[in-house]
C-alpha cells in the first residue's frame, strides 16, 4: 500500500506579512527662521521593515532616532511623507478614514505611560468594552470578553468594576495590554511599554507579553531604547539612528555579534544586574571611542553617525552607506566587517 504524502504548506515567500514598511520617510514641517525655505531633515529617512505573523520586530535607538515616529506612522497618527505602510497587503498610507477604522480592531497599541493612557473617570470594564461595543457586541458579551482578557493578563476578573486610580503602575499597564488585546488583533504596536516601570515589574510584563504572543499568535512591533529589553522579546531587531537604519537582522545576530559601531555602543550601554559585568561593559564602551550624542552633527549627504564614529573617514561624511549583508545582518557602514 502506498503512503499518503502530506500536503505541502505555503512557503515562507508566500506568507503575506502582517505589517510591511517600505522606504518610509516622515518629515515634521519646515525648518524655522532664516532656514524656513529649506525642507527640514526627515525624522525617518528610508526605513524598511517586515513583520511576519506571530513574530516580534524590535525598533531600538537613542532618543530622536525615529522609532516612535515609525510607530505613529504605522498607526496613522503621523502623516507619511513618502514610502508605504502595508497591513495584511493593504496600503494604509493611501487609506481613507473609513478604511482606517475598518482595520482599527486588528491594529492596536500599548502606550508608554500607564498613568495617562487610561481615563480615570471610567471603570476598567467600560474602557475595555468600548471597542467591542463599536464592533456591535452587546453589553453582556462585551463584559464577558473584558473579564476574559483581564484574566489573560494576570488580573482577577472582578477588577472589571474598579477605576484606574485603584491600581499600581504595573497593574495599569496590564490593563492597557488587555485593552489592546480585547479585540483579538493581529498586530500590536508596543511603544516603550515597560520603560516607565521598575525593573522587577518590567520583567513580569515582558514575560507576560512573550507568553501572550506565543499562545495567541500576536505580531508585535516593539519600540524601546534598551537593546537588552529588545533582545528578550524580539525575533528581529532594527537599529535606528537619526531616522536611518544602521543595522537590522535576527535579534541574536544583532545583539551578540553587532557589526555597526553604533550598535556596539548600544550593547555596551545596555544595563545588566551584575556589577562586574556592568563595569566591563562601561570599559568596553570607552574603548570603542564612540562620541557622545552632544558631539553629533547633521550631514544629510553621508552617514549620520560619522561625527561620533571611531571608524569614520572622509568617505563617511560624503557618501551615504548602503545596507549590505554581513553575517546574517544588514549593516549600513562603509567600514564594518
Amino acid at each position: 500500500m502506498s503512503a499518503t504524502l502530506p500536503t505541502p504548506g505555503p512557503s515562507a515567500s508566500a506568507v503575506v506579512p502582517a505589517l510591511e514598511v517600505r522606504d518610509l520617510v516622515v518629515r515634521y514641517g519646515r525648518a524655522p527662521g532664516r532656514l524656513r525655505r529649506r525642507a527640514s531633515a526627515p525624522a525617518v529617512d528610508g526605513v524598511d521593515l517586515v513583520l511576519a505573523p506571530g513574530r516580534t520586530v524590535g525598533l531600538v535607538g537613542e532618543s530622536g532616532s525615529g522609532k516612535s515616529t515609525i510607530a505613529k506612522a504605522v498607526l496613522g497618527l503621523q502623516a507619511v511623507s513618502d514610502g508605504t505602510v502595508t497591513f495584511r497587503g493593504q496600503d494604509l498610507t493611501s487609506a481613507s478614514a473609513r478604511e482606517r477604522r475598518a482595520v482599527a480592531a486588528d491594529l492596536r497599541v500599548v502606550f508608554q505611560d500607564p498613568y495617562s493612557s487610561l481615563n480615570p473617570t471610567r471603570t476598567i470594564g467600560d474602557t475595555l468594552a468600548e471597542p467591542l461595543r463599536l464592533q456591535g457586541l452587546g453589553a453582556a458579551q462585551a463584559r464577558e470578553r473584558a473579564v476574559e482578557v483581564l484574566e489573560q493578563v494576570g488580573l482577577p476578573g472582578e477588577v472589571v468594576d474598579r477605576y484606574p486610580g485603584q491600581f499600581s503602575g504595573g497593574q495599569r499597564q496590564r490593563v492597557a495590554i488587555a485593552r489592546a488585546l480585547v479585540c483579538r488583533p493581529e498586530v500590536v504596536v508596543l511603544d516603550e511599554p515597560v520603560s516607565a516601570l521598575d525593573l522587577s515589574t518590567q520583567a513580569q510584563v515582558l514575560n507576560l507579553l512573550a507568553d501572550l504572543r506565543d499562545e495567541h499568535g500576536y505580531s508585535f512591533l516593539f519600540v524601546a531604547h534598551d537593546l537588552g529589553v529588545v533582545r528578550f522579546l524580539s525575533d528581529d531587531v532594527v537599529v535606528l539612528y537619526r531616522g536611518r537604519v544602521m543595522e537590522s537582522g535576527p535579534a541574536e545576530e544583532v545583539t551578540q555579534r553587532p557589526r555597526h559601531p553604533y550598535t556596539q555602543a548600544l550593547v555596551a550601554a545596555s544595563p545588566v544586574p551584575r556589577p562586574g559585568e556592568q563595569a566591563e561593559r562601561r570599559l568596553a564602551r570607552e574603548r570603542l571611542g564612540v562620541g557622545s550624542a552632544s558631539t553629533a552633527s547633521a550631514d544629510p549627504a553621508g552617514c549620520p553617525f560619522a561625527s561620533r564614529c571611531p571608524l569614520a573617514t572622509d568617505t563617511c561624511s560624503t557618501e551615504r552607506p548602503a545596507l549590505r549583508l554581513l553575517g546574517e545582518a544588514q549593516v549600513s557602514c562603509h567600514h564594518a566587517s
